[in-house]
């Protein structure tokens, strides 16, 4: 059956005291909205984001990054089942299935969202909410069910009286439901409530007062639905994606010599004995092949693909660049907007110099195979050096250099004996 998606992403975000909406926080370079919508690509065929504050940031960044989504502007915004219902003359024919998620769970996982799908259709459920344990519960609304076990409704925190506030059974904030036979429910709600808002929650009593099937699907790991409302949150919600990163890399034949101080993001793969050092950042989306040894201190910046058994050292920065086969950059160099051939030398202190601050532009530098570039050495970009050429340290190379060359651009070296007794 054919699954669309409504992701709630309006909220202001108070506690997060930014001017940058809540969603488009980052961790790893990405923001907070693009891991929910990467988790659900494999799931849905077209996605409906909901915006309110900083509004025409959020669509941007939607529209830059997703063709398969686009924005719906809620205002005012009068609570989440309001939120929802923005979409109904979008999906007014629709007889497919929505999956709700909220834009500020980065950690829900497509495998969970998968397994959410088909508890809903093994059970031949109308609706169905996704729900978790929390030792404490605050601020979650609680998950009340009937005493046959099956679900009765949702009770947020402000409405629960004490017995309801003791339940450690939450509404995780996703939920499934079969468009045609729920979607009435959005013209339905009422706000009698403390907030005075429309509650997504409340569709749960309606579909039981209309004799709808109604199901909760218990998540195992409630890490994944751990929700952003401030920094704390942001830097908690980092950590957990980390841990889980180089746990699963370490599965799959990567060495982390210390897991502690290394960071890589969910969208970086590695292969097998590859050797991450200590106090290595890897951000953005990369791909990293076998028997490579990286850092310590390196700092990938995102869109940078490394071949086998390529060793790319300490202090060593790079942004947007392909590096071949056996190539080596050991220490304190930055290689940005570049292409390496393979078993190329990069000696210390080497600079892509790639940025034109005048016309703000970015060119590319190229080397070819077998190139070896000695220390202290600046690469003015664009510029191309050929197979098997040697660049002397300390050169500024601003032309493109051939194959097989040595180039070089050092001043003469002057020797003045005994100036340092005469002075």
């Amino acid at each position: 059956m054919e699954i669309k998606s409504v992701i709630l992403a309006a909220g202001k975000g108070t506690r997060m005291k930014s001017e940058t909406p809540k969603v488009l926080h980052k961790i790893f370079e990405k923001p907070l909205l693009g891991y929910v919508l990467d988790n659900i690509k494999t799931i849905t065929n077209e996605n409906f984001v909901i915006v309110g504050h900083h509004a025409d940031e959020v669509k941007e960044y939607v529209e830059k990054n997703y063709q398969n989504a686009k924005t719906v502007l809620q205002t005012p915004q009068l609570g989440t089942g309001h939120a929802v219902s923005m979409v109904l003359p979008y999906l007014k024919d629709f007889k497919g299935q929505v999956l709700i998620l909220c834009g500020d769970t980065p950690l829900i996982t497509a495998e969970t969202l998968n397994k959410f799908v088909e508890f809903h259709n093994s059970n031949n459920s109308d609706l169905t909410v996704m729900s978790t344990i929390f030792e404490n519960p605050t601020n979650y609304g609680r998950i009340i069910r009937e005493q046959d076990g099956s679900l009765k409704c949702i009770v947020e925190e402000k409405d629960a009286p004490p017995e309801q506030k003791a339940v450690k059974e939450v509404n995780a904030g996703i939920y499934i439901l079969d468009w045609a036979k729920i979607s009435p429910a959005f013209t339905q709600l009422t706000s009698n409530n403390a907030q005075g808002e429309y509650y997504l929650t409340d569709i749960i009593e309606w579909g039981k007062k209309n004799n709808l099937k109604v199901n909760a699907f218990i998540l195992e790991n409630s890490d994944e639905i751990y929700g952003i409302n401030s920094r704390k949150n942001l830097a908690e919600a980092t950590r957990i994606m980390n841990t889980r990163k180089l746990n699963t890399l370490m599965d799959n034949g990567v060495t982390i010599v210390d897991p502690n101080s290394t960071w890589i993001s969910e969208d970086t793969e590695i292969g097998t004995d590859t050797i991450i050092y200590p106090s290595t950042y890897i951000e953005g989306k990369n791909k990293i092949g076998k028997n490579c040894k990286i850092g310590p201190c390196a700092h990938f910046r995102g869109g940078v693909e490394v071949e086998d058994n390529c060793k790319i050292g300490n202090f060593v920065e790079v942004k947007k660049a392909k590096i071949g086969y056996n190539t080596n950059a050991g220490h304190l160099s930055y290689i940005g907007d570049s292409e390496l051939g393979a078993y190329v030398n990069i000696g210390a202190g080497t600079i892509t110099a790639n940025f034109d601050p005048i016309t703000g532009t970015k060119s590319k530098t190229i080397l070819k195979d077998n190139v070896k570039i000695g220390s202290n050495t600046v690469l003015v970009a664009p510029v191309e050096i050929g197979e098997g050429t040697n660049i002397g340290a300390g050169s500024v190379i601003t032309k493109n250099v051939g194959e097989w060359a040595l180039a070089l651009t050092r001043a003469p070296l002057r020797i003045i004996e005994g100036w340092v007794k005469r002075k």
